[in-house]
């Protein structure tokens, strides 16, 4: 089994993705809501690429349906949500559905759909997405959200961990980028020591979420290993 790693939205291509368990990482935040939602009892979470259309599909019925999301780390103007996980208890998504648009994640997710899986991954269920990804018994391909279609240290990192974790239980070739993350992963355990040198890291800090950043690196804390299938995500 191989282990390539994305580094962007931008740079997914339909040839590097196709047939392969497809990982989609979005540490700050959109994987770690997707994966809290879920684990809270949300119904499904539909990712979507604009705002008109999650506000569009809301509208059929607003008893259903909850907006969450943002544009540049911000909360979205009318909606019920913003992109911090720690919004999404199980008092406010048990049993509904979270329509999602976020300025990274979601893209990711949406330009994955040619793969044969689509697992959601965080920092925060690292170790549930490793066991899911043995049990698929399949070629991986982690997908970094990244920055704007730029590089991102924080998604990085948690490729690297989970490789880690990967790497215990069985062998796998992995990729020159893949071995780079896992030596960045293996030299510096401490994550958030790490990824308060990546840029969007340092905008989130300039917000004052702070307890997002806690939250967001925390290892293996969620069992909960959300997947994209047919347009949404359960």
């Amino acid at each position: 089994m191989n282990i390539d790693i994305i580094i962007s939205a931008d740079d997914i291509k339909e040839k590097k993705i196709l047939n392969k368990s497809v990982v989609v990482i979005d540490i700050l935040r959109a994987t770690s809501v997707i994966v809290t939602a879920i684990n809270n009892g949300c119904k499904e979470v539909i990712p979507v690429l604009t705002v008109d259309e999650a506000v569009g599909i809301a509208r059929k019925d607003r008893k259903k349906y909850m907006l969450g999301g943002e544009r540049d780390a911000i909360k979205i103007k009318g909606f019920d949500f913003s992109n911090s996980p720690l919004e999404y208890n199980s008092d406010k998504v048990k049993d509904k559905t979270l329509i999602m648009t976020t300025t990274n994640g979601t893209r990711a997710i949406k330009a994955s759909i040619n793969a044969k899986h689509i697992i959601i991954a965080a920092m925060i269920n690292a170790e549930a997405v490793a066991k899911k990804l043995i049990n698929l018994n399949n070629d991986i391909v982690i997908v970094n959200s990244g920055t704007n279609g730029e590089f991102s240290i924080d998604d990085f990192i948690c490729s690297g961990y989970i490789i880690s974790i990967l790497k215990k239980k069985r062998e796998f070739h992995l990729s020159d980028i893949a071995t780079t993350a896992l030596y960045i992963y293996e030299n510096n355990k401490d994550i958030k020591s790490f990824i308060r040198y990546a840029n969007h890291y340092k905008k989130i800090s300039k917000l004052g979420l702070y307890e997002d950043l806690e939250y967001c690196c925390q290892k293996d804390i969620i069992d909960s290993v959300p997947e994209y299938k047919d347009g949404s995500i359960h």
